[in-house]
């Protein structure tokens, strides 16, 4: 099996780079929505320069997967400016990133950020939900990529009632653009939704499932992931990319749910040993807070392995286990 690491919009080894530059509540209403706005432009600008600086390290070191920013436009959802279009104005900036991504076939997409919730029992937040969605897949095509490239998000709260939290999932997922629709894939989360599931719901809506196993381990219910991995795997056949998954540690024993700095062998070799049974090919996307630290740091460790042969500077190939 394949296995090529990713990290998540921060990067550690490029000094000064940060996509996610924003501004303050308190800065917004002292310089008013019209000053505000041409700032959100200058700060996507430079995320979005930042964002390429990223790539093209990310592309020295052989790596080909990567999350970007949900802030690379600031504030976006910010009620101040719902009736304003960042994205138009930030086109050429956009098709420059997807042009670069194509060219060196690199694997990237987002993750909305929390308040992003489909199945909230609350009209506002499913609409707001909605549009910070749309926003996703609009950046997303302005940078010339398509479905392949996805949105990846939780199912959301149980609202006292899963059953109902579920059909409301659903009902709000069917109701989306089957553009959007077409960019999205599911993953479980450490408080609410197993990954059995959220499996469940992706098979129901038709997309695919991302297994994170930090939280399957905070969040399973006994489920087994020898026997939910082909299940999982098989959500994404068709796709023009392979299963991914996510890999982290806790930060300590008060805090399981929060990620550590790096990421321990045993967290995440042995599925991977495992899953080589059943699939060819596996996108890992590390969330440790050393971002593409710790995925070097990886790198140098994996070779000690038995059974698991360095490709390149951020892949591996593993082998089945006896």
């Amino acid at each position: 099996m394949i296995v090529r690491l990713g990290f998540v919009a921060m990067s550690k080894q490029v000094p000064n780079a940060s996509p996610s530059k924003t501004m303050t509540e308190k800065m917004l209403k002292r310089i008013g929505p019209k000053w505000a706005a041409k700032k959100v432009l200058r700060l996507a600008r430079e995320n979005l320069k930042n964002t390429k600086r990223i790539l093209y390290h990310a592309i020295a070191h052989d790596i080909q997967f990567y999350r970007f920013s949900s802030r690379l436009i600031p504030l976006a959802s910010h009620p101040t400016f719902e009736k304003v279009d960042f994205v138009k104005p930030l086109v050429p900036e956009l098709k420059e990133i997807g042009q670069l991504v194509r060219e060196h076939n690199l694997r990237v997409g987002f993750h909305p950020e929390h308040f992003t919730v489909l199945n909230s029992p609350r009209p506002d937040v499913r609409r707001a939900s909605v549009q910070d969605l749309v926003r996703h897949v609009r950046i997303l095509q302005a940078m010339g990529l398509g479905p392949a490239y996805k949105c990846n998000i939780h199912v959301g709260g149980v609202y006292g009632d899963k059953g109902s939290a579920t059909e409301r999932f659903i009902r709000t997922f069917q109701e989306l653009d089957p553009q959007v629709q077409a960019h999205i894939c599911l993953e479980n989360d450490d408080t609410t939704f197993t990954a059995r599931e959220t499996l469940d719901i992706a098979q129901t809506v038709g997309v695919p499932c991302v297994l994170d196993l930090h939280h399957h381990r905070m969040n399973h219910n006994g489920e087994s992931l020898d026997r939910l991995w082909p299940e999982i795997a098989q959500t994404w056949r068709g796709e023009t990319f392979p299963p991914k998954i996510h890999i982290s540690s806790p930060y300590s024993k008060d805090k399981p749910k929060h990620h550590a700095e790096h990421v321990r062998r045993e967290d995440y070799l042995p599925f991977l040993r495992m899953a080589a049974i059943h699939s060819d090919a596996l996108d890992v996307m590390i969330e440790a807070k050393g971002k593409d630290t710790t995925l070097l740091q990886l790198m140098e460790e994996i070779p000690s392995e038995p059974g698991i042969k360095p490709l390149d500077q951020a892949s591996v190939e593993v082998f089945p286990k006896d």
